[in-house]
């Protein structure tokens, strides 16, 4: 059932990307789980010359496909990155970090407490300060590839 059926109304999404793993960097992954493949296989015959390529290679490529299904949107007035999400309501000061910044805000200066998402393949990062008395998480921090997009929809 849809949601308008079901008397919601659709989603309204202002922003939407995924923090997808470009295809460059899937070639030195890959090209290492076919050299463990062929190591164990190491021209034994039998199941030792097929399996480890059947299930290394894979493997690799649904782990590089995963570490790339992390969302970043803002619809219907609230903030989701990965599966958390946080009402508009509660944004306060947004922040900006460049590639070259952001090893300091994830470095030395990060509170253990915040929420991160950081992916290095993404270079800015977002910090969204958190003003909800009850969560205890000080701020977010996240990856996303049109960081002025973001900044301007959560400062309204």
């Amino acid at each position: 059932m849809t949601d308008s059926a079901a008397g919601k109304a659709p989603a309204r999404t202002e922003h939407a990307e995924r923090l997808y793993v470009p295809w460059y960097s899937w070639l030195l992954p890959m090209f290492a789980a076919g050299l463990m493949a062929a190591t164990v296989h190491m021209g034994y015959p039998g199941v030792r010359a097929w399996l480890p390529y059947v299930v290394l290679v894979p493997l690799m490529a649904v782990l590089i496909w995963r570490a790339g299904r992390a969302p970043v949107r803002i619809e219907d007035d609230e903030l989701y990155v990965g599966t958390a999400h946080l009402p508009l309501e509660h944004v306060g000061t947004v922040e900006v970090f460049g590639a070259k910044e952001k090893r300091k805000v994830l470095g030395p200066n990060l509170d253990p407490t915040a929420f991160v998402l950081h992916r290095g393949w993404v270079g800015p990062t977002v910090r969204v300060e958190v003003t909800d008395p009850a969560d205890p998480t000080p701020y977010w921090v996240f990856s996303t590839r049109h960081p002025e997009r973001v900044v301007t929809l959560l400062s309204r």
